[in-house]
């Protein structure tokens, strides 16, 4: 399995009108670069985003995959935003405020796979249709907009929607596609962020949306198995016989032998 292969535990958004954001990108160890022309972008710098976004891609940055994300269904901005990205050398592009597969019609053309956003109580109900879609890739939890479309008041937490977000999951995994965790606005916070990473990954993300890149460090540990999981792997695999046995007091079968070498193979990505 090749590294593009696995889903990218870091996803950082990385403001294209920003020139000392996107220069320190490079040394960074984020798995995905998310090159932002929409919400981290005034309106009057949109022209000037498109163009630093361009350059920026053209001259590539060395080991990682690289996404754009554009204006959404209904901007003014959209058009161009398509329009700049057009030819480039894209691992992803994403489209936010994706409410159903029609929302996609924009930017099938362009041959990139497209990461949808999920960010309103319509695209909950849609989102295992567009997560069947062809054209997308993965679904990320937009928990911001989420948030503030279900009215929910100021700290009320990710348990106020506990079900919209496994619904993102479960439409992803019965779509075959990636899913991803969504931004935690707190930067100062670290021992919450590492919480609420680790608590995506218990609820079964691939990975996680970031703001800041000192979340980028603790989001990949976070998503990457531990020591003790990778022996228990190991240990399982090598006691493997197939089929149905008992392996250290429970119930083992072919299904808990994959998943163990899965994570092995994940482990071995660095």
């Amino acid at each position: 399995m090749t590294q593009a292969e696995f889903a990218p535990r870091s996803l950082l958004y990385v403001p294209a009108s920003n020139a000392r954001a996107l220069e320190k990108a490079h040394a960074l160890a984020a798995d995905m670069l998310i090159i932002d022309l929409e919400d981290a972008v005034p309106a009057d710098r949109k022209a000037e985003a498109r163009g630093a976004m361009r350059a920026a891609v053209t001259a590539g940055f060395s080991g990682k995959r690289i996404a754009v994300r554009i204006n959404g269904t209904g901007s003014p901005h959209q058009a161009a935003d398509l329009a700049a990205v057009s030819g480039l050398a894209l691992d992803g592009l994403v489209l936010p405020k994706v409410d159903a597969p029609t929302d996609l019609d924009p930017a099938r053309a362009l041959g990139v796979p497209l990461f949808a956003m999920i960010e309103t109580p319509a695209a909950i109900y849609a989102a295992r249709a567009i997560a069947a879609d062809p054209a997308t890739h993965g679904l990320i939890a937009g928990l911001n907009d989420l948030a503030h479309e279900l009215r929910l008041p100021d700290g009320a937490g990710r348990g106020a929607m506990s079900h919209a977000i496994q619904a993102i999951v479960l439409a992803a995994r019965a779509g075959g596609i990636w899913c991803f965790d969504g931004v935690y606005n707190a930067i100062d916070d670290a021992p919450g962020f590492v919480a609420e990473a680790r608590e995506g990954r218990a609820l079964g993300f691939d990975g996680k949306t970031l703001i800041h890149p000192s979340q980028v460090e603790a989001c990949n540990s976070a998503f990457a198995p531990s020591e003790r999981e990778i022996a228990a792997a190991e240990a399982l695999v090598a006691a493997a016989t197939g089929g149905a046995q008992r392996y250290e007091g429970r119930m083992i079968e072919d299904m808990h032998v994959a998943a163990a070498k899965a994570l092995l193979e994940r482990a071995d990505r660095g």
